[in-house]
């Protein structure tokens, strides 16, 4: 890996170009530079070498990276192939390349795209989880620098706005990964104090003793059985200059952020309690995400909502059959205290709807295993009570190359949620349409005339491999969720 991956000019550096699936059948186009185009047949001449996305191989001085069809090129190629580049760099212990541009791109927009996912690719691919080697840790090999170059100026612009962009996605795969007897609630205080300082933000702690002041009774009851206590963590955004497209608007991101869930007294069993460190993947992301949308200077107010618990046993924590008040009142009887997470973020969406006047709320969480049988580890669901802000996340998830699927949530779906002791029950045990339980518990937490989305994201904050970011935390969601603010920025 490298320390540090920069965008610079640079002197003396290994040429690296990206091949298509076409060039293989005939002579490299005349778009290809005269002096790549002798290292393109001989990457095409290389037995086995395909030009499938992310395949790479020297050929004479230049590295060539497979892009796959010409027609099928996005930013999400370009991501992997940016993966692959960077895998063997490492390998090679290269430390600087320059990108071939293939002739005059009529689409400058669409190259810069490209360059700065690929740029990405390669910045998400370095990353590792640093601090808790020992003194058996196998030897990895570190590279002092990286140094990328492109020829011209407004892509280079591109490539580091990509970097800026991993930086913040590996800033919520380091807090997702960070084991939980290190990430607990009053360290991820910290670290969003971290964040607030690199990016410009203010941030404030409601701490335990504050949020039971405020009557959040779904944090309290979550996070009091644990010796670190509860909290909730407020970032807040604002622009030097607000778009004219963004007067009046109001973004507010809140995330799940469970530091380790034990299920409570409904005990998860042991299988099903490893990986619980990562059930604050929706704080990470949200997390993340404030600082991506800081650092790219987008003219648009926002707030970011961490409501911060360990979901643990002891003689004081919350138990089945409990009956709490939330934020805003709403008193919820507890069937299943495994069903923790949707109790910290009522009370968060609350205080936002009461507290921010947001003109849209998008909530992240890894709220339910239901979302994984029925989306698998391909998307990850979407619920809303607004048509057009379900619009704005689908069309911002298709920009990010993060998918989601919309789930329904029907007024039917907030009935089964029905206690017959208290206003709602935090799960129905029936269990049926599991993943809408979740949305529908959360909607009553949010004001009617408020738009509102919800994403489950529990199959896609650490899927078992992934080409990009390989396995272990994702950071999904951090992209997806800039650019759904870009958008609402008139972007």
């Amino acid at each position: 890996m490298f320390k540090k991956i920069t965008v610079a000019t640079v002197k003396t550096a290994r040429p690296l170009i990206g091949a298509f699936r076409e060039d293989l059948d005939a002579k490299p186009a005349s778009d290809v530079p005269k002096t790549s185009r002798k290292a393109l047949e001989t990457a095409a001449a290389t037995p086995g070498f395909k030009a499938d996305v992310g395949e790479v191989v020297f050929a004479d001085d230049h590295l060539v990276v497979g892009m796959g069809d010409r027609s099928a090129l996005d930013p999400g190629t370009a991501r992997k192939a940016g993966a692959a580049v960077l895998k063997q760099l490492d390998r090679a212990g290269i430390d600087a390349v320059r990108c071939v541009a293939r002739g005059d791109c009529d689409d400058f927009e669409a190259l810069a795209a490209i360059g700065a996912a690929m740029a990405e690719g390669i910045a998400l691919a370095n990353w590792r989880l640093a601090g808790f080697d020992g003194t058996a840790a196998k030897t990895v090999t570190t590279h002092p620098r990286l140094r990328i170059d492109w020829d011209r100026k407004p892509l280079r612009n591109a490539m580091n706005a990509g970097l800026e962009l991993a930086d913040s996605i590996n800033v919520a795969r380091t807090v997702a990964a960070t084991p939980p007897n290190v990430c607990n609630p009053t360290w991820i205080a910290k670290e969003a104090r971290k964040v607030a300082r690199d990016a410009g933000l203010k941030c404030t702690i409601l701490d335990h003793k504050k949020v039971k002041e405020l009557g959040m009774g779904g944090i309290d009851n979550v996070g009091k059985a644990s010796d670190i206590p509860p909290c909730l963590v407020r970032l807040d955004y604002t622009p030097a200059k607000v778009s004219k497209a963004a007067k009046g608007e109001h973004l507010v991101l809140v995330g799940k952020t469970i530091t380790y869930d034990t299920g409570g007294y409904s005990l998860k069993l042991s299988g099903g309690m490893r990986g619980m460190k990562y059930d604050m993947c929706g704080g990470a992301a949200v997390l993340g995400a404030i600082r991506a949308i800081a650092k790219a200077k987008l003219g648009i107010k926002v707030t970011a909502l961490l409501p911060a618990a360990e979901n643990m046993v002891s003689d004081e924590a919350y138990r089945p059959d409990d009956i709490i008040t939330m934020y805003n009142g709403v008193t919820v009887e507890v069937t299943n205290t495994d069903a923790e997470g949707r109790l910290v973020l009522g009370d968060a969406l609350a205080y936002a709807c009461d507290k921010l006047k947001p003109t849209a709320i998008v909530d992240v969480a890894t709220l339910t295993g239901g979302v994984v049988v029925a989306l698998g580890h391909f998307s990850a669901g979407l619920f809303a009570n607004d048509d057009r802000i379900s619009g704005a996340v689908e069309c911002a998830s298709q920009g990010a190359n993060e998918k989601v699927w919309r789930l329904p949530l029907w007024e039917e779906h907030r009935e089964f949620m029905r206690s017959p002791f208290a206003d709602i029950l935090n799960s129905n045990p029936k269990r049926s349409a599991h993943p809408i339980q979740g949305a529908a518990f959360l909607s009553y937490f949010v004001d009617e005339d408020v738009p509102w989305a919800h994403l489950d994201i529990a199959g896609m904050a650490s899927p078992d491999a992934d080409p990009v970011t390989g396995a272990g935390p994702s950071g999904f969601g951090v992209r997806l969720l800039q650019r759904f603010a870009s958008g609402m920025a008139g972007g």
